[in-house]
């Protein structure tokens, strides 16, 4: 078993799918943030199949709903929804109200 190369370089889970990168996106989806009054969120989808979206917004919402982003379990749980995007082959869109790198700033 020694003798195996190593098929991934182990930089982290899914990165050397080759499927991943063979498909096509099947939707699009963007998370906005409504303000600081819950629910926080919405999730809206340009294009996909009705169904798909459906499943992912719910998974979605139930990891976002109480949570602010200026919430430590934020980043966290918005780190595990960009990964059920890509599992689902889904173009992900976040609208936070405020530059990405302002929010980068602030939330280390």
């Amino acid at each position: 078993m020694a003798n195996l190369p190593a098929a991934s370089s182990g930089t982290g889970p899914g990165d050397g799918s080759v499927e991943a990168v063979d498909e096509p996106p099947r939707g699009h989806v963007r998370v906005v943030y409504l303000g600081p009054v819950a629910p926080h969120w919405d999730i809206a989808s340009d294009f996909g199949d009705r169904t798909t979206i459906e499943e992912f917004r719910q998974r979605a919402m139930a990891r976002l709903l109480l949570l602010p982003p200026h919430d430590p379990q934020f980043r966290r749980n918005r780190e595990r929804v960009a990964r059920d995007a890509e599992r689902e082959h889904l173009l992900l869109e976040w609208d936070l109200g405020i530059p990405e790198d302002e929010y980068g700033e602030g939330a280390g």
